[in-house]
């Protein structure tokens, strides 16, 4: 968890995720741009550096898939585009750039477009209100590509969506949680070759001793 800006960004839970979106944030503007790092995965940059067309083709049509331009994407690997899918559909309905312009969050005028460091005062006073600690623009990143890690998706697909140069990169993001790990080390349990009747405080049924035949009585009856 980030504490005055230093170390890793927080992963949110889902329940931070609602305040922040539905008690922090003032506009339909502010929750569209943090819809989009949560669920394309995008760093910050590349959020506020979307053009209009990269995100509607027009007004009230949202593109199939979100647009992130090999030019401002981190090491400038590759372009990437991101499937948009509804609960993002339906945030981003509800802001459209008006009057329409080049970049999809411009800037102050009009001109340009919202910088990086606006973006994460937008948030930092958003989780100030509703008091949620550690939370940084990338937060929605690491929260993202680490549900999809528990998720059970492979690292090399979730690789094509965070953009990352190799996994080794992309693992570094990934958050591990004290129950994944005592999950773990619980599963090595199956190789035990200790046999649970061998413990000291196992109790051991005695085995019964066979009852002796009376033969002697058995014989004078017959005899009788």
């Amino acid at each position: 968890m980030k504490v005055d800006r230093h170390g890793k960004a927080k992963i949110l839970t889902p329940e931070e995720i609602e305040l922040v979106f539905y008690e922090g944030l003032k506009n339909d503007r502010d929750r569209a741009i943090f819809a989009i790092c949560l669920y394309t995965a995008c760093r910050i940059n590349e959020c506020v550096t979307l053009r209009t067309t990269d995100v509607y083709y027009r007004l009230e049509q949202v593109r199939p898939e979100i647009i992130f331009r090999k030019g401002n994407t981190k090491g400038k690997l590759g372009t990437r585009c991101i499937p948009v899918i509804e609960d993002l559909r339906l945030m981003l309905l509800n802001y459209y750039p008006s009057p329409r312009t080049w970049f999809f969050f411009p800037g102050v005028g009009k001109t340009g477009h919202l910088s990086p460091d606006s973006a994460s005062r937008i948030l930092r006073k958003a989780c100030n209100k509703v008091g949620v600690q550690g939370v940084s623009t990338h937060s929605f990143r690491r929260t993202s590509l680490t549900l999809m890690s528990n998720e059970g998706i492979p690292l090399r697909i979730i690789q094509e969506v965070s953009g990352h140069r190799s996994l080794a990169e992309l693992q570094k993001y990934l958050e591990v949680s004290p129950d994944q790990v005592r999950g773990a080390v619980s599963a090595l349990s199956m190789l035990s070759p200790v046999k649970k009747s061998w413990f000291p405080d196992t109790p051991i049924e005695k085995k019964k001793s066979p009852q002796k035949t009376n033969f002697s009585s058995s014989t004078e009856l017959e005899n009788d």
